[in-house]
């Protein structure tokens, strides 16, 4: 498979990611990486089956993430956490340090999981997307890179409403268009709107990872961007 595949998840390795199922891929994952072993991880990865030809389904796969991060640490030469210390937080002016999971003392930064960090530090992080990638007056990404990542993307002939690791915001509401988002299982946003020059962050602990929303995050930032409008 490609960094594409990955990125689009679209690997066609076979997962189920079923939060609430104590059999599924992603929670037998969690609990590799429970077991502070140094490449359990990727060993777990390493080990599903494939489902179907690279580049031909979307499957969302959280496991893929941390394969992403290993690709970006084998790149550096360096942890993704202090990759991301050197390009981003110190020259954003964050104000907080932050925190990120290892898998254990000397294994890999999980990529998908357990970055921490104050809620306006994290706004920081989506003025640096809303901006296109600009860190110090020059462009560290391509320019059109979230243009791209936060755009659905045709898998195997099918539009899927998922970029590269992010999420497009659903077509219904005019306000949205463009929008794309981060999302974690419990409620955490990071939405960007580049047309109205707006980020929402939402820092949540909602008590289920699925069927737990009160309100619609959706028109929740619909009608924040048509106040601000």
């Amino acid at each position: 498979m490609s960094i594409r595949n990955l990125l689009e998840m679209a690997s066609g390795v076979r997962w189920n990611e079923t939060y609430t199922d104590p059999l599924s891929d992603c929670r037998k994952l969690t609990e590799a990486q429970f077991e502070r072993k140094a490449g359990a991880s990727l060993a777990y990865m390493k080990g599903l089956a494939r489902a179907a030809p690279a580049g031909s389904v979307w499957n969302y796969n959280s496991g893929e993430t941390n394969i992403v991060g290993a690709v970006v640490e084998g790149a550096t030469h360096m942890s993704l956490s202090t990759y991301l210390s050197k390009k981003l937080w110190r020259p954003l002016g964050m104000e907080q340090d932050a925190s990120w999971w290892t898998e254990a003392r000397g294994g890999m930064v999980l990529g998908g999981v357990g970055l921490s960090a104050t809620l306006r530090d994290y706004g920081r992080f989506g003025l640096f997307v809303l901006s296109g990638g600009v860190v110090d007056g020059r462009h560290d990404l391509p320019e059109d890179w979230f243009e791209d990542a936060g755009s659905g993307h045709r898998i195997g002939g099918k539009l899927i409403d998922y970029g590269y690791l992010w999420w497009p915001m659903a077509s219904g509401d005019p306000i949205h268009r463009g929008a794309f988002e981060g999302r974690g299982i419990f409620g955490q946003h990071l939405y960007i709107n580049s047309r109205e020059r707006l980020v929402i962050v939402v820092l949540s602990a909602r008590p289920k990872p699925t069927a737990s929303t009160v309100l619609d995050d959706s028109a929740f930032f619909a009608a924040v961007a048509r106040t601000l409008h």
